[in-house]
């Protein structure tokens, strides 16, 4: 039997294979809020097979917003537009539905990437961006406010806030988004968090906030459904946040309940030199998963059937989740199923278009029940 087609339990959501479609921002909300290119997006990779999908990082206040058209979930209006988008998903795929909570800190107040990405000026429509410290990611760039204790309560009321909104959409899991040199990841690192207060300097100061903004995320969902967390396992900068302090992390989040710890690299310095190739960051979730036990997903360049098996299968870590490799396949999900004997859902529209060869790719499975 193939592993990446076993099902697994992470806490009371039981997933029927180890795929996962990872959140990307699409820069395409209005204000915050989704509308008909998400309900494609969604509908469409709600369909490809894997267990889970996790809706893009899901900004917790305005100013935590990467760029202007960054999705949001903050008010009645950003809560009522994913409502018709989720029940459309849910209607016509059996995939378990996850959303990434995030705030941006210093790296908000951004074009799109396709128009650059670079700071918005303030007088062209930007904003104050907030940091654990008043250093600017990028030189050049308009400094952050440094936060003080106002601003660290309200960005956690924010992060709760939006859990009890998903938890109200019918979220089945969230991931709590600390990489990729977003607030939560500048807060770990000594990079980008300078501070002399109980939030800065030693270790266990600089794991502090994001700690804090776990337990009441997690304190705030339901507590049968699960609760992970993003990391940078590394900054590619010499001093900066390495794999053992990941792990360190990653201790401290298993104790606090955390279901699964999704590992990835990188985000928090331009100077940072990244080795790439395929499945360069699966040694850092093989890491975490051999000291801490804790469930561990897999990302980063994972684009064929056998090499995703083949992270499972060796223990590596327990799930993998693939981004760029959905977006130019939307269908990876059955094509891995056909090449390695497994199973997937499909709706009963699609059966006839499984190969002759493999009349028993698709489930028969009951649509809209969950």
């Amino acid at each position: 039997m193939s592993a990446l087609f076993t099902p697994i339990k992470l806490r009371g959501l039981e997933l029927a294979n180890r795929i996962v479609v990872s959140p990307m921002c699409q820069y395409s909300a209005e204000n915050g809020a989704a509308n008909d290119w998400h309900f494609t997006h969604i509908n469409t990779l709600a369909l490809s097979g894997a267990a889970m999908f996790c809706i893009e990082a899901t900004h917790v206040e305005p100013i935590g917003r990467i760029t202007p058209g960054c999705l949001g979930l903050w008010d009645d209006m950003t809560e009522a537009a994913l409502q018709p988008i989720l029940a459309s998903a849910r209607k016509h795929a059996n995939t378990a539905i996850a959303m990434q909570l995030a705030h941006a800190g210093r790296k908000g107040s951004s074009h799109k990437p396709w128009d650059g990405g670079q700071q918005i000026p303030l007088a062209e429509g930007g904003w104050q961006t907030v940091a654990p410290s008043a250093l600017p990611h990028k030189e050049g760039e308009l400094a952050p406010e440094a936060l003080d204790g106002a601003g660290l309560a309200r960005i956690r009321d924010a992060f709760v806030s939006a859990a009890q909104r998903a938890a109200r959409l019918g979220i089945d899991a969230i991931e709590v988004h600390g990489a990729h040199g977003y607030l939560l990841h500048q807060f770990l690192s000594p990079i980008a968090n300078q501070r002399s207060d109980s939030y800065g300097g030693s270790l266990e100061n600089r794991m502090r906030f994001p700690l804090e903004v776990f337990d009441a995320v997690r304190a705030a969902f339901p507590a049968d459904r699960p609760v992970g967390v993003r990391v940078s396992a590394t900054d590619w900068v010499e001093g900066g946040w390495d794999v053992e302090q990941t792990i360190a992390l990653a201790h401290e989040l298993k104790r606090r309940g955390a279901d699964w710890i999704d590992v990835s690299s990188g985000g928090v310095s331009p100077l940072q030199k990244i080795t790439l190739g395929p499945g360069y960051q699966v040694p850092f979730a093989a890491a975490v998963k051999q000291a801490t036990g804790l469930p561990t997903m897999a990302v980063g360049l994972i684009t064929q059937a056998q090499q995703a098996e083949e992270i499972v299968a060796s223990g590596k870590a327990d799930l993998v989740a693939l981004a760029r490799g959905m977006l130019y396949d939307p269908r990876w999900g059955w094509h891995a199923a056909a090449e390695l004997g497994g199973q997937v859902a499909a709706p009963p529209q699609y059966w006839r278009s499984q190969p002759s060869t493999q009349k028993e790719l698709f489930g028969r499975t009951t649509f809209g029940a969950r």
